[in-house]
This record gives C-alpha cells, sequence and structure tokens, in this order.
C-alpha cells in the first residue's frame, strides 16, 4: 500500500524523463519532487536511456563519417558520448579501480572511491577501456551496419546488465552520513522485466533486419551472462555488496564485452 501512494501522482512518462535526467545531462522538466522510491521505479527504463543514447550516438557517426575518416568519427562520436552522459559511468569506472587497487580494507576502499581525485589505478584503467572502445569500434567501422548495431547495443545491453545488479546484491556505504552519488536501490520484478524486453526488442529488430543474426544474438546473451555472474563475485568478495561507481564500472565491462564479443564475431 504503501509503494501505490508514492507513485500515484507520479505518470510512467515522469518516471522516463527521470531516467533520462538521471543518466544523463540532457535537459528534462520534472514536475514532482524526487525520491529515491521515484528512482528506483525510473530504473526500469535505464535499457531504454541507453536505447536513446545508442541511438543518438549511432546518428552522430552517421553524419561524421560523410565529413571525416572513421577514425576521427569515432573519436568525436565518444567525445558527444561523454558530453551526453557527463561521463557517468567513466568515473565510476575510475573509482572502483582506485578503491579496489589502493585499499586493503573494504572502509579505506570505499573512501578512496568516496574520493573525488583521480588516482593513478582509476587513471589507467580509464584510459584503457577507451583505447579499447575505439579500437574496436574502428575494427567494426569497415561496415556501417555493424558499428551502428554495436553503438546501439553497447549503450542499452550494458544498462541492463548493470541495473540488473540491483536486484542480486546488497548496497554498502562507508557510513549512514557519506556524500555518496544517488543511486537507485530496489529493482522490482515488474522494472527487470521491461528492462529484459527492451533489450530484447531490440536484438529482435536487429535480428529481422539481417544485421546480426540470431546465433550472435545469442552469443552476446551468453558473454553478459557470464560477465554478470563475475561482476556480482568481485563486487561481493571485494564489498560484500556493490556501490553506484560498482554499477557504473558493470555498464562499462558491459559495454566493451559488447563490442569484443562482436569483433571476434567477424
Amino acid at each position: 500500500m504503501q509503494n501505490n501512494s508514492v507513485y500515484n501522482n507520479v505518470t510512467q512518462w515522469q518516471l522516463l524523463l527521470l531516467a533520462i535526467s538521471f543518466l544523463t545531462r540532457i535537459p528534462v522538466k520534472l514536475r514532482f519532487d524526487v525520491s529515491t522510491a521515484h528512482l528506483n521505479q525510473a530504473s526500469r527504463y535505464f535499457a531504454f536511456v541507453g536505447l536513446l543514447l545508442g541511438g543518438l550516438l549511432a546518428l552522430s557517426y552517421g553524419v561524421f563519417q560523410l565529413l571525416f575518416p572513421p577514425s576521427i568519427s569515432i573519436l568525436l562520436m565518444m567525445a558527444i558520448g561523454l558530453l551526453l552522459t557527463g561521463a557517468f559511468h567513466e568515473d565510476g569506472w575510475a573509482d572502483v579501480w582506485d578503491g579496489f587497487g589502493g585499499g586493503w580494507q573494504v572502509e579505506q576502499k570505499l573512501a578512496i572511491m568516496k574520493d573525488s581525485r583521480l588516482g593513478t589505478y582509476g587513471a589507467a584503467a580509464l584510459f584503457i577501456i577507451l583505447l579499447i572502445k575505439f579500437q574496436s569500434l574502428l575494427f567494426l567501422s569497415e561496415s556501417l551496419s555493424s558499428v551502428l548495431s554495436a553503438i546501439l547495443l553497447g549503450q542499452c545491453l550494458s544498462r541492463m546488465v548493470a541495473t540488473s545488479l540491483i536486484m542480486s546484491m546488497d548496497y554498502v556505504s562507508e557510513d549512514a552520513t557519506s556524500k555518496v552519488k544517488p543511486l537507485a536501490m530496489h529493482l522490482s520484478v515488474t522494472s527487470l522485466t521491461i528492462l529484459l524486453l527492451t533489450t530484447a526488442a531490440l536484438l529482435a529488430g536487429l535480428i529481422l533486419l539481417g544485421i546480426i543474426s540470431w546465433q550472435s544474438a545469442l552469443i552476446i546473451s551468453a558473454v553478459l551472462l557470464l560477465l554478470r555472474l563475475i561482476l556480482i563475485s568481485w563486487f561481493k568478495r571485494q564489498l560484500g555488496g556493490y556501490t553506484g561507481d560498482c554499477l557504473g564500472a558493470a555498464q562499462q565491462l558491459s559495454e566493451i564485452a559488447i563490442y569484443l564479443t562482436l569483433v571476434s564475431l567477424l
């Protein structure tokens, strides 16, 4: 009953706008006071926001490649992506490596991850993952349909994987007063279903268009399922649960896993 009272005056459209506002720098008007409960509900649309971002990035690459060679077009597209998201997930990726690499105890790791300064582990990890993204997309750019579908899949499916982790682990923080990034901390079965349907619709659409085969779709799904299990084990071993930075790192790893899988299939 409590949940019903919280959401009575908030439409699904408003929850979608909240998801866009949370994951991107795209300006939207929210006509309600946002609570953690609302963010929990909005998480069902995180994969859809990824699809929206993927569409914008694919469109930007399509325009850039008319004017520039693939390498420059990919770099410009990646820059657009960083601007659209505010490097939201990349920040989490770097913080995780700083914390896991520089701390011994859970409290130390959480304190390092909360620090706004970038350390050697984080800087190196950020450089490596951006380079892998660039090289993978450059290889896939030999076929326009391949690189555009990779961008769509990478942005959408990676956010589904990262968001789904909320259902499988406990949230951890250094203490009750820690200044942490706002975060969805609960994922309902309904929200998980919407996440899965969003990604399934994308995969089905690409298969029907003949851009990817159903075998490739199955392989990508299997790789992401395996990666999800690895991420859960890794985060539980390091922290006993997850933080917002962990979800950002999960998105980044899932994205490059998709790109690398597509490269290997070609």
